[in-house]
């Protein structure tokens, strides 16, 4: 079974995150902290996400940023940082309609669709998660699921590229003291998945149809519950964060 989007939801989930992200952002004031981003204002959570907009649109083009974190930066001196953004997701989503399907791209996780899908799919993913982080400015908390947009087909789709795509990165370091197998289990999900981490080797995934424990043998740790909010928990969003995951998977970009 697979839980990965096509193409078309991709890109409908992206321009919904970058609406939802403004708007929460001009409800909040760019000069509102951020709970779920210590040490964030609003505003250079909207600079670092256009930024990643631009970059990815970029690759799409064929034509990658030199410089992305000084494009962040200069975006904080706009005087109208809301319309730049605006700008940036508009053309992140023109550059997905005209990539060529069998685009050449550089792509960074494992498990990677094709650059065109990937790149869509990344800027879909890091548009919602910090369009949560604008709502969490604009509440004060991290939201819980009955206070987000965010469709459980979404949210598998989600948990799938952080599980196989960052999660296995050996630029990650997730290596707990013992060897540990973790079951991500969705309610309602068609798969699950299964992540062998160990204090010397990378993280080892396997996703496995249905959604039952019992199958899958020896599982020291289990996280089930509502699509959502596993993908607010994995993510590190949520009102209730596992601080086992929480501590021992922090994302890393390069």
């Amino acid at each position: 079974m697979d839980v990965r989007l096509p193409l078309d939801d991709l890109g409908a989930g992206l321009g919904e995150a970058a609406t939802v992200l403004r708007a929460n952002a001009m409800a909040a004031g760019l000069d509102t902290p951020v709970p779920t981003c210590p040490g964030w204002t609003v505003a250079r959570m909207v600079a670092h996400v256009g930024m990643a907009h631009r970059w990815a649109a970029a690759h799409l083009a064929g034509s990658p940023v030199d410089d992305p974190e000084g494009l962040e930066e200069a975006a904080l001196s706009q005087r109208d940082l809301l319309g730049w953004f605006d700008d940036g997701a508009t053309a992140l989503l023109q550059a997905i309609v005209d990539a060529p399907d069998d685009l050449t791209a550089f792509v960074f996780l494992k498990n990677a669709p094709p650059a065109k899908v990937f790149w869509a799919r990344r800027q879909c993913h890091e548009t919602t998660i910090h369009a949560v982080d604008a709502l969490a400015a604009r509440l004060g908390r991290p939201p819980h699921r009955s206070e987000v947009w965010i469709r459980p087909s979404l949210a598998l789709d989600g948990l799938d590229e952080l599980l196989r795509g960052f999660v296995p990165r050996r630029s990650q370091g997730i290596h707990p003291p013992t060897e540990t197998t973790v079951l991500v289990s969705p309610d309602d999900s068609p798969v699950s998945w299964r992540l062998g981490m160990g204090p010397d080797h990378p993280v080892e995934v396997t996703v496995d149809d249905g959604p039952s424990p019992a199958a899958y043998g020896s599982i020291d740790r289990t996280l089930a519950g509502h699509p959502v909010d596993l993908y607010l928990r994995l993510w590190n969003r949520s009102a209730d964060i596992d601080p086992w995951w929480h501590e021992l998977v922090t994302i890393t970009w390069k």
